[in-house]
């Protein structure tokens, strides 16, 4: 895939987050603030599938505030809820850092990968979840409440003009504190409700790692 054809799903992906802004206002303006971003700068107690290698250090830490967007679509034997992209702000201090989406990675000839833009430069990176780095430990999750994860980073582009706030340094985002996100039981039952859309409440923290050295 040609990467002028890549920077145009980029646009398309970015119309959708502003789509769904107002959305998100009306979450942020209900919604409980994080601690400062200096009591939260360490890593949180986590299950053993989802901790960040060992060569790693956190850097920053986001609160999300956003949806979870689903579509209804048919599987082998009937339909199912399927999650199409995550809207979300993440804050620090009460301030907006980044938007969280999902968007085509060049470095992956286009693929569609979970993104965080930073809001300061525009620099992007993308992650994935390798099988296994998911937890819904009732030890750790909230009873209703998404997975925690731990995403490693496979793509990362610079903001306009090749400005960077260390975000591209990025090798591994741990999601935690989970709450909310779960597909709906309801609205997606039979074939008729095939292109059903659910936006559900959730919000996490965000944990970003670079190399230790």
């Amino acid at each position: 895939m040609k990467f002028h054809n890549v920077d145009k799903k980029l646009n398309k992906y970015r119309r959708m987050s502003l789509k769904y802004s107002a959305v998100l206002g009306a979450l942020l303006s209900g919604a409980v603030m994080p601690l400062s971003y200096a009591q939260e700068l360490k890593p949180s107690a986590t299950p053993a599938n989802i901790q960040v290698p060992a060569g790693n250090k956190l850097f920053q830490v986001g609160h999300a505030v956003g949806t979870q967007d689903y579509i209804c679509l048919p599987v082998a034997g009937g339909v199912k809820f399927t999650l199409f992209t995550p809207q979300a702000t993440l804050l620090k201090d009460n301030k907006q850092t980044m938007t969280h989406y999902y968007s085509p990675n060049p470095v992956e000839s286009g693929l569609v990968r979970a993104s965080w833009q930073s809001s300061k430069t525009g620099s992007i990176i993308w992650g994935k979840v390798a099988d296994g780095n998911a937890s819904s430990d009732d030890a750790y999750v909230a009873h209703g409440a998404i997975p925690w994860l731990l995403v490693t980073v496979v793509g990362a582009q610079h903001g306009a003009n090749g400005s960077s706030d260390k975000l591209d340094k990025t090798t591994y985002i741990q999601r935690v504190k989970t709450t909310g996100g779960v597909a709906p039981v309801s609205g997606c039952v039979s074939v008729t409700d095939v292109g059903n859309k659910a936006f559900v409440p959730y919000t996490a923290d965000y944990l970003f790692y670079k190399k230790a050295n």
